[in-house]
């Protein structure tokens, strides 16, 4: 078990790029995601194709490229922040080049789509944050969790998570590395340089729009290649705006709990993880201990 490589973290009056990788944005959200940031003491340099559109992409494959290795390569910026997901970051993954990167590591953050991008920091070998965008940072409040908690990572204050049970939860306490996002989007990279390696991981899995039928059929791809028998630990978040059509015969937190029940690691439920107001930021690559208690589910931090 082999955590990875952390960027340095953040001081004030560091530069953060704003990039859309993915889908497009309305204008709105990056001038809100840049007053935030700057609010927090940051420089916000704006990528030249972040609010450009192309389709249903912010520009075209080659605009978002262009902007994306650009802001990875300069060493005066300190963290990428992706604007938002939709589809898109997949087109980028074979094209991207780590040397600048390498010599000057930094945090990418953002979730949904940006999950691909997250395999492909983490196969290079650094960690990156699961976190909020640049919607969520524009339309809550200046007190709101999720983004005090992205701000506090970015400044090397690490939080501790403590969430409520859950009756499906199953007990226990693990030490392993915290990987994971959007199941479909790692999903679509299994068999990949860029699959989420098994051993000794604690994964987070959280989805939006899936059919139940369709999370499950995932879930047995884990099963039947082996994934899920080498987890050290799973924790199950958010899945929301799908329609609860009952065809698996119980919803599809039961559908999972019967799924993983064979295995011996322990397992939470309704992580505040995912398309949620509540969406805590998550440092993917990071070592971790998950202790699932009688009452509460704690995450801690090991850097």
């Amino acid at each position: 078990m082999n955590s990875l490589t952390l960027p340095p973290y953040l001081n004030e009056g560091d530069k953060v790029a704003i990039v859309s990788p993915s889908s497009k944005i309305d204008k709105s959200f990056l001038k809100g995601a840049k007053k935030r940031l700057e609010s927090w003491g940051l420089k916000v340099v704006m990528s030249k194709y972040s609010g450009a559109a192309s389709g249903r992409y912010a520009g075209t494959v080659k605009q978002r490229l262009s902007d994306l290795q650009k802001m990875m390569d300069d060493p005066e910026i300190k963290a990428i922040l992706c604007s938002r997901g939709g589809y898109g970051a997949v087109h980028l993954m074979d094209a991207l080049d780590f040397t600048g990167f390498r010599e000057h590591p930094k945090w990418l953050m953002g979730f949904s789509d940006i999950t691909a991008l997250h395999n492909l920091v983490q196969f290079n070998g650094f960690a990156s944050l699961h976190s909020p965008m640049a919607r969520h940072l524009t339309v809550e409040p200046e007190n709101d969790p999720s983004s005090l908690y992205l701000k506090s990572i970015l400044f090397g204050e690490l939080p501790e998570y403590s969430y409520r049970r859950h009756r499906l939860n199953r007990q226990g306490t693990v030490h392993g590395v915290l990987r994971g996002g959007n199941m479909a989007v790692f999903y679509g990279l299994r068999g990949t340089p860029y699959d989420i390696p098994a051993e000794g991981t604690v994964l987070f899995i959280e989805d939006i729009s899936e059919r139940p039928h369709a999370i499950e059929r995932m879930m047995y791809n884990l099963k039947l290649g082996g994934v899920l028998e080498k987890l050290s630990g799973l924790i199950i978040g958010q899945f929301t705006e799908y329609e609860e059509d009952r065809s698996l015969g119980k919803d599809l937190y039961g559908a999972l709990a019967d799924l993983v029940e064979e295995y011996d690691y322990p397992v939470c439920f309704n992580f505040p993880v995912g398309h949620v107001t509540n969406n805590l930021p998550l440092i993917n690559g990071a070592e971790v201990e998950l202790n699932v208690g009688k009452k509460t589910t704690e995450l801690k931090f090991i850097c």
